[in-house]
């Protein structure tokens, strides 16, 4: 039984060719870690970003040169692509300028109204969505002491000045973030402004940590928030390679049942019965299966005793044993193969499921 709440109603803004809010799917996003300026690293870390599923993409905008930069990186990228100011308005003008699609500010930081005026009078003539992003760590001084920190109420009270701000001068293609380190701080920002706005709301968990400290902070936030009904994109933050938190966030939202993208992988955490190095078999298998967009279900499995019968529900399925490994179907046997060539072997059927998949479903756009 699914549990997820009925999705927040939200208004629609369009963030390149990407509908954003308004019950349209969660979109995927991330940023990069190159320098901007360096067009062609640039580009290449994008593309690979587009290959496991990024659907928008943030650079980080710090001088002129980077802004300008902007209109070659688009010219070779598929995604929508926002930029990321702070403390220059003539920043974000001229990343505008370059064909950004949406750009992200922090309205407190960028200086006076009269700034933020030519930021906004720019967004609205070229039509350019404003992400308003509010981190723990940028509050400002007056709201910071007025709620004694960066508590969750402080976030949406800047939050919501700061978008009233923009929306009062005209221009209301905006979409929210309330970003904390802290992941039940996160959640609770996110649940008060959710009954306070239908902006769209990009979630995320600022500054979460590594691999693993990240993904289980932002499961937690996250998975929690969406099963609320809440979220219309998302990033998942961690100090790792950003393909890596493409892969978490549609594992996230897979667990909780709102989007399916890639295989689903089915392993096992072996025992004393296995006799086959399936640590390595599980990474390669993984590692595989990253640009897959078919979401099929993939088993790898320690045991050729248990396995079909653990893991029957799988698409197609690999099991091994000592010296040897078996390739299965549900609970049928399909071929028993040396461990030396089990990987190989495996992949071959894998494409034989991917086929019949995109025999199944023609009009599934890739």
């Amino acid at each position: 039984m699914n549990t997820v709440k009925e999705k927040s109603v939200t208004r629609t803004i369009p963030v390149g060719n990407v509908p954003v809010g308004g019950g349209h799917p969660v979109a995927v996003q991330s940023m990069t870690n190159t320098d901007t300026r360096d067009v062609r690293t640039t580009v290449a870390q994008i593309r690979k970003l587009e290959e496991v599923g990024c659907e928008i993409i943030r650079v980080a905008v710090l001088n002129m040169d980077a802004a300008k930069a902007i209109a070659e990186i688009n010219k070779a990228i598929s995604i929508p692509l926002i930029a990321d100011i702070h403390f220059d308005w003539r920043l974000a003008v001229a990343a505008m300028e370059s064909g950004a699609n949406g750009i992200r500010i922090n309205p407190g930081n960028i200086g006076s109204l009269e700034k933020l005026k030519k930021v906004v009078d720019k967004a609205k003539k070229l039509g350019v969505p404003i992400r308003v992003g509010v981190n723990s760590g940028s509050l400002e001084k007056e709201i910071r002491e007025k709620f004694g920190g960066p508590t969750p109420e402080a976030l949406v009270e800047s939050a919501i000045r700061n978008t009233n701000l923009i929306a009062d001068m005209g221009h209301e293609e905006l979409k929210i973030s309330i970003k904390s380190s802290d992941a039940m701080a996160t959640v609770d920002a996110y649940r008060l402004i959710s009954r306070r706005t239908d902006f769209p709301l990009h979630i995320g968990v600022t500054e979460a940590g590594g691999l693993i400290a990240g993904t289980v902070k932002s499961s937690v936030a996250l998975g929690a928030l969406l099963m609320d009904g809440i979220g219309d994109t998302m990033r998942v933050s961690l100090t790792r390679d950003p393909a890596e938190e493409i892969i978490v966030a549609y594992e996230i939202l897979r667990a909780v049942k709102l989007r399916h993208r890639g295989p689903e992988i089915i392993s096992c955490p072996t025992c004393g019965r296995c006799d086959i190095d399936l640590f390595s078999l599980a990474r390669a298998v993984e590692e595989r299966a990253r640009k897959i967009p078919q979401p099929i279900k993939l088993a790898v499995m320690g045991c050729i005793v248990n396995g079909p019968g653990e893991a029957r529900e799988a698409d197609i399925g690999v099991a091994g044993g000592k010296g040897k490994g078996i390739i299965f179907k549900g609970e049928k046997i399909l071929k028993k193969v040396d461990e030396a060539n089990l990987l190989e072997e495996f992949w071959k059927e894998v494409e034989i499921v991917l086929d019949e998949y995109d025999r199944k479903h023609p009009d599934i756009q890739r």
